[in-house]
Formats: C-alpha cells, sequence, structure tokens
C-alpha cells in the first residue's frame, strides 16, 4: 500500500483494524521471543537425550544468540530496503524452518542448525514496531509500540514455565512441533492482516561489507563471553577472539562512516538520545536475564543447603510466570506515561523498579513468595523500560531508518543478556560447594549475582537520566502523546 494510499485509508477509516494489525504482531514477535528461552527447561536432559556432553549442548543456547545478534541490525536493514512486510514474512518463515528441524532432530548438529535458524528470526520484533509506526493512527502507535516491543521481555518470562508445561510426561520434540504450529499460525496472521506499509523512499542498498563486518564481530564477541567459562578468561582462544573482535570492529567503523548508505548509521547512531538509548538497553538486558538465569535455579535448589526453596523445576518456572504476566500488563501503563510525561521519565522509572526489585531479591531470598513478588517488581520495570525504549529510538532517526534503528537497540539488549549470561554463569559455576554429591552454587555466589544484577539497574537509572529533557521532542514523528487529529 504506497503512502498516500495509507495516508487517505487512515483519514476515511478504512485501513485494518489497529487493534488486529498490533494483535497479528505481537502474536509474531511473542512466538519469536518464546522460541528463543524455550530451550532453557530441557537443557540439563539433553545431553541424555541427544548423547552428548554437557558443553555441546551449550551450543544449542549460544547458536541462537549468535544468530539473533547477527541477524537483528541486518534484517532490520533488509526492511528499510525492500519492504517491511516481506522481511517479518521471512522471518517467520526462518522460525517455522528453525522449529522443523528442530523437531525432527535426534543429533546434536540438527538441533543446533535449528536453533540457529530460530535465532534469525529475532529481527521480527523490530521490524514489527516500524510497521506499527507507518500503518496505525498516530494516536495508537505509542501503545502499540510498547505493547510490540514488551514482547521481547514477556516471551523470556513466558517461555519458562510455558516449555516446562509442556514437556512434563511428553517427549521433548513435541516444544518444537508446537512452535512450528505456532510460527505457522504467526504467518498466515501477519499474510491475512497486516497490509504492505509505505516503502522506503531511500534508494540504499545492501551494506554487504558492513553486514560480514559485523558479523565477525558479533560471532568473535558472543563467542568469546559464552565459551570464556569453559575455556578459561586468560585461554588463547578467548584472548584472540577478543582481539579479532576489537580488530574488525576498528576497520567496520571506519568502513560505516565512508559508507553513503551504511548498514548502521553511526552519525544517527552516536546522537545522544539514540547512544543513551542503546547504552541503556544494554544494563537493563543484563539485569533482566538475571532474573530468569539465576532466581530459578535458587528456587530449584534443595531446602537442605538452607538457602535452596526446594521446588521442582516445573514449580520454580511457573513461579517466574508471574513477572511476564505483570511485565506485559505495565506495557500500555508505559505508553500512557510516555504520553504524559515523555519517555525519558518512563525509562527512568523502569530502571528505578528494575533496582528496587533486586534490592527486595537481596532481603528476601530466602522465601519463596519473597522473590516472586520481587520478581513482579523487575518485570513491572523492565516492561516499562522495554516499552519506552523504541519510542525514544524512533524520534530521533529518520523515518527510512526505523527497522534498522530498532533492529540495532534490540541488538544491544542482546549484548545486555549474553554478557550477563556469561558473566553470572561464571560466578555461579566457579563459586560452588558440594552437597550430597552434587555441586551447586554457594549463598554467597546468588549475593554476588544479585548485587551485579542492582549494580547494572543503577547504572541504567544514571545513562536514563543523561537522555534528553524534553518530553515532546519528535512526538508527531511517532505519535507519541499526540491526539487524534479531529474528524
Amino acid at each position: 500500500m504506497p503512502v498516500t494510499r495509507v495516508r487517505r485509508a487512515r483519514a476515511a477509516g478504512t485501513t485494518p483494524t489497529a487493534g488486529l494489525v498490533t494483535a497479528a504482531l505481537a502474536f509474531a514477535g511473542l512466538t519469536t521471543s518464546m522460541a528463543q528461552t524455550a530451550m532453557v527447561p530441557l537443557v540439563p536432559q539433553l545431553p541424555r537425550l541427544l548423547n552428548t556432553s554437557p558443553s555441546g549442548v551449550a551450543w544449542t543456547v549460544t547458536a541462537a544468540l549468535i544468530a539473533g545478534a547477527v541477524s537483528n541490525p541486518i534484517v532490520g536493514r533488509l526492511g528499510d530496503i525492500y519492504g517491511k512486510r516481506r522481511v517479518l514474512l521471512w522471518t517467520l518463515m526462518a522460525l517455522f524452518a528453525g522449529s522443523l528441524l528442530c523437531a525432527f532432530g535426534d543429533t546434536l548438529p540438527v538441533v543446533i542448525a535449528g536453533r540457529a535458524v530460530q535465532g534469525c528470526a529475532l529481527g521480527a520484533i523490530p521490524v514489527g514496531i516500524s510497521i506499527l509506526r507507518e500503518l496505525l493512527p498516530a494516536s495508537r502507535v505509542a501503545t502499540a509500540t510498547a505493547v510490540m516491543s514488551s514482547m521481547v521481555g514477556v516471551g523470556g518470562a513466558l517461555a519458562l514455565p510455558g516449555a516446562a508445561l509442556l514437556i512434563h510426561g511428553a517427549s521433548w520434540h513435541v516444544l518444537y512441533w508446537a512452535f512450528s504450529v505456532l510460527s505457522l499460525v504467526a504467518l498466515v496472521g501477519v499474510r491475512a492482516v497486516v497490509p504492505s506499509p509505505s516503502p522506503s523512499r531511500s534508494a540504499a542498498t545492501m551494506d554487504t561489507g558492513g553486514a560480514v563486518g559485523l558479523a565477525l564481530i558479533l560471532v568473535a564477541l558472543l563467542l568469546a563471553l559464552s565459551e570464556g567459562g569453559a575455556w578459561g578468561w586468560t585461554s588463547p582462544r578467548v584472548c584472540g577472539l577478543f582481539l579479532a573482535a576489537a580488530a574488525v570492529l576498528a576497520w567496520w567503523g571506519r568502513w560505516e562512516w565512508l559508507r553513503p548508505h551504511p548498514l548502521v548509521d553511526l552519525r544517527v547512531s552516536s546522537a545522544r538520545q539514540v547512544l543513551v538509548t542503546n547504552v541503556t538497553a544494554v544494563l537493563v538486558g543484563f539485569a533482566t536475564y538475571a532474573l530468569a538465569y539465576s532466581v530459578s535455579q535458587l528456587l530449584q535448589l534443595p531446602s537442605g543447603t538452607h538457602y535452596g526453596l526446594g521446588l521442582s523445576t516445573l514449580t520454580a518456572c511457573l513461579c517466574l510466570a508471574p513477572s511476564g504476566i505483570v511485565m506485559l500488563l505495565s506495557s500500555p501503563v508505559s505508553a500512557r506515561l510516555s504520553a504524559r510525561f515523555g519517555a525519558r521519565i518512563t525509562l527512568t522509572t523502569g530502571c528505578v523498579l528494575v533496582a528496587l526489585g533486586w534490592a527486595l531479591s537481596l532481603l528476601l531470598m530466602h522465601t519463596t513468595w519473597g522473590l516472586v513478588a520481587a520478581s513482579c517488581v523487575i518485570g513491572t520495570g523492565v516492561g516499562l523500560a522495554y516499552a519506552a525504549m523504541p519510542l525514544l529510538v524512533m524520534t530521533a532517526v529518520p523515518s527510512s531508518q526505523t527497522a534498522s534503528a530498532n533492529g540495532l537497540n534490540t541488538l544491544m539488549r542482546s549484548l545486555g543478556t549474553s554478557s550477563s549470561g556469561a558473566v553470572l554463569g561464571m560466578i555461579l559455576t566457579t563459586r560452588v560447594t558440594v552437597f550430597h554429591g552434587a555441586t551447586v552454587p554457594t549463598e554467597g555466589a546468588f549475593h554476588t549475582v544479585f548485587l551485579s544484577a542492582l549494580a547494572a539497574s543503577l547504572l541504567a537509572i544514571v545513562t536514563a537520566l543523561l537522555l534528553p529533557s524534553s518530553r515532546r521532542t519528535g512526538a508527531k514523528r511517532t505519535g507519541v502523546g499526540v491526539p487524534a487529529e479531529p474528524s
């Protein structure tokens, strides 16, 4: 639908119902996000199921992590060039194909390949946000964007109990048959409900050199972060990967700066509002991943340790479900706060709540109800923060670059979660004790993890406060805080 037709349809009220478009895109984002995290409850069982080692199984998580981080900005840029709806459908096809590979897979290489293909679909969320901006009336963009953005956190929070319930007493392949069906439903829904937004006015082509360079940087960096604990942080392999990432980054930065149509516009990305938002995204991502990674372990540790709570895997995952629910409920609240007070205030408020939640976790870590309550506070803060970020990004970039800019912001969240997994994993696997013949993390290790997440949250508050203070900046470009025009 060309831009003039979109505008006329908006004025005449003949565009698809805003709620239907939002629901279709949000379901696609939720399915994609859940698929990335649903593997976690399976990880302890996969060495036996796939006849492999725990280090081999770790690649089922690492492959999706690396593929998602690499593909995010690339998918966003492809959307800006070739059409956002078309590229969104491609990502959902990738999710369907990856899920099928895992559903049929009985060997580690096949499952790793399937997880990598699934990871490429994570770009659906930033592309979906950009579609909402172009299709919906200005008065609906803020709320819809908030809901879509929150799917990153909501999907991760709901995937754990959902997957645990689904595989309880059934074959693990059922999980990926379910995602095959869900991805197909999402694909059909988007194709049926979401029209094509206005085509990009940019004459840009794909920056192949920039894409290759970024892929090399992210693969080297994330591989070092993911495997540093197993290989040794000072081992030649890890040090070599960090040095390689730094060297390619230096070349890539110069390449992107000189390109007329770069994959990542460093001039736009270095603008204060975009840069500070992305730094905050890394910190919030770090604090968010710690919730699923550490709290679930603490809930499952034997009560005989005097700090573990002795819950089953299923029960522990269900205890984290309320955090996903409040995360979803807080996203429309985030849009209203942003419209009234500005996205900077909303983002800062979210970071304050995340910090408060981690402080409560430290105080109440010996009670199940205390950890559930703290996780809900953290979930509320994450929902507010994640929903405000794309609004801040879209007010600071040209409309022809919204998909790639949102993809970069999602990449920053991924860097936060991946670095969180590496750092916190190192703490929980090195500070251990033996309980009835089993090696378990010490109570001090959990204290350190919670303090690390709290520190990241406090730093996020500081960076959020560095954002420009004008709440009306760019409001008309995204519809944030702009009332509907009178008919």
